[in-house]
């Protein structure tokens, strides 16, 4: 994402630790879509992304401060589709959408159960 030019922060909080591989690989093509998202869609941007380890849930947050505008509905496309059907086929939500500042926002949450 920085190679097409978009400027992109990462945070972690919480305890990292060994996920599920399923989750562990939805988490991964969550960020990998919503950032190609922000590449194609918003514009000038700056994305953050904030991956949150909880003792039980994972919890990772893309979001960008490009054009997209609070006011107007969301059309998901095949990206969003994709990532809300990876998302709730493990137990998860997923929620996309603008965001009231302007850009646009992706937050996906997975349960870990007591496994992990």
């Amino acid at each position: 994402t920085r190679a097409a030019g978009v400027p992109v922060h990462v945070t972690v909080t919480g305890q990292p630790r060994e996920l599920p591989a399923e989750v562990d690989q939805a988490g991964y093509r969550v960020v990998q879509e919503a950032l190609t998202n922000v590449a194609r869609h918003a514009g000038p941007a700056t994305a953050q992304v904030h991956v949150e380890y909880a003792p039980a849930q994972l919890t990772v947050c893309v979001t960008d401060d490009g054009q997209a505008s609070p006011i107007g509905p969301v059309t998901p496309g095949v990206g969003l589709r994709g990532m809300r059907e990876r998302v709730t086929g493990l137990g998860g939500t997923l929620q996309a959408a603008s965001r009231d500042s302007g850009g646009f926002g992706v937050r996906a949450t997975f349960p870990l159960g007591d496994s992990t």
